[in-house]
């Protein structure tokens, strides 16, 4: 009897099998409808309640690692959006995590370096063509920032005409397409840049030497704050105005794991990149000297982002940190992309979600 149920079992479960391939098309069609009837056209951000919150839109190095986007982070104030750096596949995470480009108020460049700038084409695209924008992106910056938006708006000045002459000035409006410069000075070590509908941004000077100019920016909206290091080596500065944030989003770089690196590139005779991975050591935080920072400033909870080396796996995440957590009474956050804090408005608690 049991024999006779096996082989019947069995046969069904083939007859399944051969199903799946013989409807693979049907199949594969119902999927697809599914799945855009799910994804196409979400916003994540109107729901949100009203305070803070930090989406990161990449957590990625120059280093190639396959799961995270270039240096990407989104600040939302209430209704109000900027993007803060803007790495290669950072435009592609905004939409993954159903955040609305064309919603976007202005980019924050903290510095020139390519892999903070790099995924500006597309965003700029986007931001265009799915909004049908009649005015260019936004794009602050230090002193410096012209020259990259001209140098970009050049590259994609003959793209830009394909698409209007295309889709017609309704969707792609010849008026809209690239970005515009906001250039900001720092006379001093810190400045305010804007302040808008109770929301209050601060460039701080870093320290990223020879990279000038670069900073960070703090975000103060309706009693809570955000504050985001861009690339520095360990900062007095930083810790200086950042002092009491709720959030501080700081790059790291694991030199114990960065100098293994340079090792083996030395053993196999790759000389060149030994040599820059020697040279990266000087002006980037470690891990503990990020939570030092933290510490330093009473900061309530401290995310790690621009991760140096890259880390395929969480499992190597106590590896990277080292001794961080003892440098630190407070939580200590390996960013992935997708992630999302969200700080309500005058309350003190930190909710973290995934939007990817």
């Amino acid at each position: 009897m049991l024999k006779k149920l096996m082989l019947i079992l069995g046969a069904l479960a083939l007859i399944a099998v051969a199903s799946v391939f013989m409807f693979q098309k049907q199949i594969g069609l119902s999927l697809f409808e599914r799945g855009i009837e799910a994804r196409v056209g979400r916003d994540n951000v109107e729901g949100l309640a009203d305070g803070l919150h930090v989406a990161l839109c990449g957590t990625g190095s120059p280093l190639p690692n396959p799961d995270r986007a270039g240096p990407c982070n989104v600040v939302i104030a209430g209704d109000q959006i900027f993007v803060v750096d803007i790495g290669e596949g950072g435009a592609r995470n905004l939409n993954l995590m159903a955040i609305p480009v064309t919603d976007v108020e202005g980019v924050l460049l903290t510095h020139f370096h390519s892999d903070h700038i790099d995924g500006m084409g597309p965003l700029m695209l986007a931001y265009w063509v799915q909004g049908a924008s009649t005015a260019p992106l936004p794009v602050h910056g230090p002193t410096g920032v012209e020259a990259i938006v001209e140098g970009f708006n050049a590259v994609y000045a003959t793209d830009n005409s394909y698409r209007t002459a295309h889709h017609g000035e309704k969707i792609a409006p010849s008026t809209g397409g690239g970005s515009e410069a906001r250039p900001f000075e720092m006379t001093g070590s810190s400045a305010v840049i804007l302040e808008k509908s109770g929301l209050k941004i601060t460039a701080f000077k870093v320290d990223h030497d020879p990279v000038a100019p670069a900073v960070g920016y703090r975000f103060d909206y309706k009693g809570r704050s955000v504050c985001i290091s861009g690339d520095t080596a360990k900062s007095a500065n930083l810790e200086r105005v950042c002092n009491g944030v709720d959030l501080l989003v700081h790059e790291a770089l694991a030199s114990h794991m960065v100098k293994q690196m340079t090792a083996v590139l030395e053993k196999r005779g790759l000389d060149n990149a030994a040599i820059i991975t020697k040279d990266i050591l000087d002006y980037h935080a470690t891990p503990a000297e990020a939570a030092e920072s933290a510490q330093a400033a009473g900061v309530k909870q401290l995310v790690l982002s621009h991760l140096v080396p890259p880390l395929p796996s969480a499992y190597l995440y106590p590896a990277f940190l080292a001794d961080a957590p003892d440098k630190f009474d407070g939580e200590i956050t390996v960013g992935e992309d997708g992630m999302l804090f969200s700080l309500p408005a005058n309350k003190t608690n930190i909710e973290q979600t995934q939007l990817k």
